[in-house]
């Protein structure tokens, strides 16, 4: 008898293996190891639930739990699952006291499970026993004692770790419980195949029945006709976490504060309108569970990168409840953000899952098809992990490419999102093992009525062999361009040997993006990102300070490109910190005024510090939020205030947000071209030129002949501007182009200031020579001599 035989006649009433006797099977062996704990929890309710009412057969689909009308009028959940290779399945449901009544599932189709259970409402509480082999040498890990969330779960109850009945938050470690196998096993080489058949059910989180309603009506009546829709070349991007930008906000209510209702609450919105951005894009908001190693150091996963529920929000964000509460709660957040104009990207996590390697707890997939949703080695007891999360998703199985995209239509459809972020997309690329522009995952994306029509970024990169894929997507997506951050932190730590580089990103990337008819706003620009410093610590720190991660300072990246502008860390010494300000000051103009799409992040216009840790994804506390009392001082301010001008400069002027590459050609009989580049000479760049060591520069923008129309297909035209930017310490004297670029230029944004509302002064005449301050950016409207002195913005 197989010990899958084992299992099954263990639910039909006979004993399981004694306790002190765990299982190990090899090649259909079993051999006794030593001590597994206690049996699993209870046996299946006879006659199913709800006073004894039968499983009715229900239907294969939709997948996950929906309520329904079933036969005969009778309400209740249609519950469906896909387990390939199971041997049987029970959808188990649980009470307020967290008792538990098992329903078997005794219809299939095409390997999906399902049953419809009258009587049972939205707001049930439930998960999955899912019974098969247990044999991790061939990659198979069923282990019925342990409760599967199921991964269509729309929301979810409790936390990993917590008493399953009471949601909290979780901070000791995880209880051994939670792990498929016997996590203490003395061999520690074969742990992994040793059957821990202990009941995992009071230990973690269970899935919530969600009704269709939505809270503000029918989601496909309320979302799309107040979708802002902005188009790619007009974005500016606001990366934001949901807890920690409203957890220290003081206009905030206490108790909405860390939560979508938070962000949602007009005091929230009011500082994103004021900056002008156009889109948020939230750190993850899927479902996620905390690593076990950072639970044993009292520490948790702040950032969320560690998703194990594609299709909830996750309930720690949620201030009215998790019993499904949070669902509406994430709806009427995005319909306040786009009442306000303002898109949201979600950052989704789909190359790996919160289970982790052979040695990580068994939360769902794990035990619900090892073999299918994950990519095992040729030794299948063992993961491929091109992430370093110890896991790859099996995005080439269909049904994983389903559940991934089934979750993205739904975030579109239901939720009202805007576009996704896709973390370490390149694994989503992979083939069979080589990242392939023509995979499976991004041909759907491709084809896809609803997907094809949202934003889609790609991080363009991960953690395996060719997994360095910037420039690579194909037309639909955008991707984080990590040169341009390089080239931009370098250029303003004088780490720059030749300008070639700066260049290309400052006029969008054409090296990189060009190919396929992409455009300029392919490129999402940004200097700082949640993973790693922040703009106020990147010119503060030349060393990453992560001590309090607990990790030996081992963790986060040691190529920071970055400069303390001469002491290490906060000081009280005036010139240095005067000195990081107008560098804060340059980094923000040049990324603002940078061809292609700009990215902030939330605190780094007023000066957020994380005091030097380079790595704050544990750090769920003053460390990681926003610190909303930096905008009492008046330079802070000053440095937001800068921040919003930009942003309007930017919102106000089609040269500077191009939807197509410059030419940099002719266009005309006077011989100005779109884009041209000058030395402080006054001179155009040759190609000697480019390749010299070079601290100033200046980039013409000519507005007079954008290739794009307007709305009734009329041309575009606008000012003309140059932008001079100097990282030397000492000022230079630039001569400013003459006819055909201007007759006179008139200044708007001098970065050498801290004060950004101080009067430009008088024009200043073509061809005469400008003090370029060191360390400093100007901005200059070009005038004609038709125009004269007309000033504006």
């Amino acid at each position: 008898m197989s010990n899958a035989a084992d299992h099954r006649t263990a639910h039909n009433g006979l004993p399981r293996p004694r306790p002190g006797a765990a299982a190990v099977e090899r090649g259909g062996r079993r051999a006794d190891l030593g001590p597994s704990g206690a049996p699993a929890g209870p046996a299946a309710a006879p006659g199913g639930p709800a006073g004894g009412a039968p499983v009715w057969p229900g239907s294969a689909q939709p997948l996950g739990a929906r309520v329904r009308t079933g036969p005969g009028g009778v309400t209740g959940t249609n519950f469906a699952l896909w387990a390939q290779g199971a041997e049987a399945v029970e959808v188990c449901l649980f009470d307020d006291e967290g008792h538990e009544t098992r329903c078997p599932l005794t219809e299939r189709t095409d390997e999906i499970w399902h049953g419809f259970l009258p009587g049972v409402p939205a707001g049930q509480r439930y998960g999955y026993r899912v019974h098969g082999r247990w044999d991790p040498w061939m990659g198979a890990r069923w282990n019925p004692a342990k409760l599967l969330l199921d991964p269509y779960a729309r929301a979810v109850d409790g936390d990993f770790g917590g008493t399953g009945v009471v949601p909290r938050q979780w901070r000791g470690p995880l209880p051994p419980e939670v792990y498929g196998h016997v996590r203490d096993w003395p061999q520690q080489h074969v742990a992994d195949t040793v059957r821990d058949d202990r009941d995992s059910a009071p230990y973690v989180p269970k899935g919530v029945v969600v009704g269709d309603d939505a809270p503000d009506g029918p989601p496909d009546e309320w979302i799309d006709d107040r979708r802002p829709k902005t188009p790619w070349a007009d974005t500016v991007i606001y990366e934001l976490h949901v807890r920690g930008f409203t957890k220290r906000h003081p206009g905030v209510p206490a108790e909405l504060r860390g939560t979508y209702a938070g962000l949602a609450h007009p005091a929230a919105i009011e500082h994103l309108t004021r900056l002008g951005v156009t889109a948020v894009e939230l750190l993850p908001v899927h479902q996620f569970a905390h690593e076990d190693h950072l639970l044993r150091r009292g520490l948790s996963n702040y950032w969320g990168y560690n998703s194990i529920g594609y299709f909830a929000p996750h309930g720690a964000y949620a201030a009215t409840g998790t019993r499904g509460a949070q669902v509406g709660e994430f709806r009427r957040m995005v319909r306040a953000l786009h009442d306000a104009g303002i898109e949201v990207i979600l950052d989704v996590v789909y190359n790996h899952t919160a289970e982790s390697g052979e040695l990580g707890p068994t939360f769902s997939l794990r035990g619900i098809d090892n073999r299918g949703y994950y990519r095992l080695q040729q030794d299948p007891r063992r993961y491929t992990d091109y992430t370093g999360c110890g896991n790859t998703l099996h995005v080439m199985h269909p049904q994983v490419l389903r559940m991934i995209t089934d979750s993205l239509r739904y975030w579109v459809t239901e939720m009202g999102v805007d576009g996704f972020r896709f973390d370490l997309a390149a694994t989503l690329a992979r083939a069979m093992d080589d990242v392939d522009m023509l995979s499976p995952f991004l041909a759907v994306i491709a084809q896809d009525p609803v997907l094809r029509r949202v934003k889609l970024i790609a991080e363009p990169w991960d953690v395996g062999s060719g997994g360095y894929q910037v420039g690579a997507f194909p037309p639909l997506w955008t991707e984080w361009n990590d040169r341009y951050r390089d080239a931009v932190r370098d250029f303003w730590r004088g780490a720059l040997p030749d300008v070639r580089d700066l260049g290309y990103r400052l006029s969008g990337s054409s090296d990189l993006y060009a190919w396929g008819g992409r455009g300029p706003y392919a490129s999402v620009n940004f200097v700082t990102a949640h993973d790693g410093f922040t703009l106020r610590d990147l010119v503060s720190y030349d060393r990453k300070h992560n001590e309090a991660n607990g990790e030996g300072n081992r963790d986060g990246t040691d190529d920071n490109r970055s400069w303390n502008c001469g002491a290490e860390g906060e000081t009280d010494d005036p010139a240095v910190r005067a000195l990081r300000r107008r560098q804060l000051r340059n980094l923000l103009s040049t990324l603002l005024l940078s061809t292609g799409v700009p990215m902030l992040v939330a605190g780094d216009e007023m000066g957020r510090t994380q005091g030097g840790n380079n790595n704050a994804y544990c750090q769920d506390n003053e460390t990681g939020w926003v610190d909303w009392s930096l905008l009492d001082d008046p330079g802070w301010r000053s440095l937001t205030d800068l921040t919003a001008r930009l942003v309007a400069l930017r919102r106000g002027h089609p040269v500077l947000r191009r939807r197509t590459f410059f030419s940099g050609h002719a266009h005309g009989p006077d011989g100005l071209r779109d884009l041209a580049w000058f030395t402080a000479r006054g001179t155009e760049m040759t190609e000697p030129d480019w390749y010299a060591p070079t601290a100033a520069l200046g980039l013409y923008l000519s507005g007079r002949d954008i290739p794009q129309r307007d709305e009734r297909g009329g041309p575009i035209t606008d000012d003309s501007f140059l932008v001079l930017l100097h990282a030397g310490p000492e000022p230079v004297e630039f001569a400013l182009p003459g006819p055909p670029w201007a007759a006179s230029y008139e200044l708007l944004v001098d970065t050498s200031r801290e004060d950004q509302h101080a009067p430009p002064g008088t024009p200043h005449r073509a061809g005469s020579r400008i003090e370029l301050p060191g360390r400093s950016v100007l901005l200059l409207r070009a005038v004609t001599a038709a125009e004269g002195g007309r000033k504006t913005e």
